[in-house]
C-alpha cells in the first residue's frame, strides 16, 4: 500500500528526457557520483559534448521495443523539476530480464547531493510510479545495497515490500497505483 500522504507539489515536476536537454541538467548529473549504491550515473566526469550523446542514446533506449543486443531492455530516463531546477534522475527498465530480476530490478532514482534530505527521493520514486501505471506496469522491482538506509526508507514509504535480501542488496517490490 502506497503512503497517500505524499504530496506532489505544484512546483515539481518530472520530465521524460530529450536529447534538447540542457545545461541545467549536465550540472546536475555533474554533482552525482558515477556509481554510488548501485546507481550508474553515465554523465559523470564526461564532456558536455559526451553528455549530449548520453541524452540520444537514453531517449534512443525509451524508443525501443523489446531486447537490444541480446540484454538491453528500453529504459525511459526521468527529471525530478522542482521550482524549475532539476534535484533528480529516475530510470524505468520497461520489462525485467533474469538478470535484472538477480540485480538492477525495474527502477533506479538518484537525488543530487545537495537536495538529499529534503523528501525529494519520496517525490521522485511516486512519481515515476505515476509513469510506471501510464505504461501498463503493475509491479516493479527495485533493488537497494543493504547499507542505503535512505533508499529503502524510499521504497517501503511508497508501497514496497521487500521479498528477499542477498548478496548485500534487497529485493522490494512495488505495486504500481493505477493512473
Amino acid at each position: 500500500m502506497i503512503k497517500t500522504d505524499i504530496k506532489i507539489p505544484v512546483n515539481a515536476e518530472l520530465r521524460k528526457c530529450f536529447p534538447c536537454d540542457g545545461e541545467d541538467i549536465y550540472k546536475m548529473l555533474l554533482t552525482i557520483p558515477a556509481d554510488e549504491n548501485g546507481f550508474i550515473n553515465d554523465v559523470f566526469g564526461k564532456t558536455f559534448d559526451e553528455y549530449k550523446l548520453f541524452l540520444q542514446k537514453q531517449y534512443e533506449s525509451s524508443m525501443q521495443v523489446g531486447l537490444s543486443d541480446g540484454w538491453k531492455v528500453p529504459q525511459t530516463t526521468y527529471w525530478l523539476y522542482v521550482d524549475g531546477v532539476p534535484v533528480g534522475i529516475s530510470k524505468v527498465r520497461h520489462f525485467l530480464t533474469d538478470a535484472l530480476l538477480k540485480q538492477g530490478g525495474n527502477i533506479g532514482y538518484a537525488i543530487a547531493p545537495q537536495y538529499r534530505g529534503m523528501g525529494y527521493g519520496n517525490l521522485l520514486l511516486r512519481m515515476t510510479l505515476m509513469e510506471c501505471a501510464a505504461m501498463g506496469l503493475k509491479q516493479v522491482l527495485v533493488t537497494v545495497h543493504s547499507s542505503n538506509i535512505p533508499s529503502i526508507k524510499t521504497a517501503l514509504a511508497n508501497g514496497g515490500k521487500i521479498e528477499k535480501e542477498e548478496n548485500g542488496r534487497k529485493y522490494i517490490w512495488i505495486d504500481v497505483p493505477k493512473s
